[in-house]
């Protein structure tokens, strides 16, 4: 399960709300693909924002649930092809964090 919230600036946001809107379709299939994760798993938001100028304009944070194929080096190259997808979008940089979620104490309704 990735739960992505992607923050976007708000000028920026407003310029490009349309193509933004139409990569998450590819968003998600990146990474249900990379996490091995189905569709009904996902959960996305994007949200414009005030960001500082001296600051990346686009910030992803990602929650996901560990397993053992999700190693660092998977999630790091999950993130890399997160970032060039979204890049290519918003036309800047975009920096990424994710964390990872506490199987134990984790609850999902939907």
């Amino acid at each position: 399960m990735p739960n992505v919230k992607i923050f976007v600036e708000q000028a920026l946001f407003d310029q490009r709300r349309a193509v933004i809107a139409d990569a998450l379709l590819p968003i998600r299939d990146l990474l249900c693909s990379g996490l091995k994760v189905d569709v009904p798993a996902c959960q996305f938001a994007v949200m414009p924002c005030i960001a500082m100028t001296d600051l990346p304009l686009v910030n992803i944070e990602m929650h996901i649930l560990p397993k053992p194929e999700r190693t660092r080096a998977a999630v790091l190259s999950v993130c890399h092809a997160l970032r060039i997808l979204v890049e290519s979008v918003v036309g800047c940089h975009v920096a990424i964090r994710v964390m990872s979620l506490d199987p134990e104490t984790y609850i999902a309704l939907k």
